[in-house]
């Protein structure tokens, strides 16, 4: 127990670390999820095509595969482009990788919770907008994107707790998380038992955080939708 109190401060600088490449990669992730989900309700043939190869393909492969294809296969890649332009060689920051790499995963998961939730969105209130004279960027921006955020949020609080886990891969690529430096401290003290447990905490204590904004921001986005669904029901 003492060693664990005595390397605390050291695990929770991973922590740290763990806590920025989650929220950068959901930044990501959010980014391409809604080009994916636009794609595929896209009327061109070739977006609908490049949305669902992109989300098939992701959803297909496991991630720690992923992870470990796109660090060095894109450390391969950047390196041929840079020997080709004469600049010689990159060395690819495992931080950028591993947030690039997160985002990119979990960028196909949050396009099909994307996909859902405009479909969710009766198409009356889309087709009113555009009968005011709205433009289709002033339809989403006004209509579209509000009522589809508590259609997206269940979905989208899961594959936010499922990415936080995910951040636990980018060890494996040599980024000092809190797992990784768990392992240091369990290999220093012959514990590693006491460290992956403090680790399982706190990623547990993460997920309680996440849990009670993730309730809260259900409730603001559902105010008024039950009152309205109770008066309906009454009448």
């Amino acid at each position: 127990m003492a060693e664990v109190i005595g390397y605390l401060p050291f695990i929770l600088t991973g922590t740290v670390l763990t806590v920025q490449v989650a929220l950068l990669s959901l930044v990501i992730a959010c980014a391409l999820g809604m080009l994916a989900a636009a794609a595929k309700l896209s009327d061109s043939a070739a977006a609908r095509l490049v949305g669902g190869v992109y989300t098939t393909l992701i959803r297909g492969i496991p991630d720690l595969v992923l992870m470990t294809l796109l660090f060095f296969g894109g450390q391969i890649a950047i390196n041929h482009l840079t020997d080709a332009l004469g600049l010689g060689y990159v060395d690819v920051s495992p931080f950028a990788a591993g947030v690039v790499t997160i985002g990119f995963i979990f960028g196909a998961y949050m396009g099909e919770t994307f996909r859902g939730a405009i479909l969710a969105v009766p198409r009356g209130e889309i087709e009113a907008g555009a009968a005011f004279g709205m433009s289709p960027a002033r339809v989403f921006l006004r209509i579209t994107l509000p009522a589809m955020v508590r259609h997206a949020l269940p979905g989208f609080g899961n594959n936010w707790l499922v990415l936080m886990k995910t951040t636990a891969l980018v060890s494996v690529i040599g980024l000092h998380d809190m797992v990784f430096k768990a392992g240091q401290a369990g290999g220093a003290t012959r514990q590693p038992f006491s460290f992956y447990l403090l680790v399982a905490l706190l990623f547990l204590l993460l997920t309680a955080v996440s849990n009670l904004g993730l309730r809260y921001l259900e409730r603001r986005y559902s105010v008024g939708v039950h009152a309205t669904v109770a008066d309906a029901e009454g009448a």
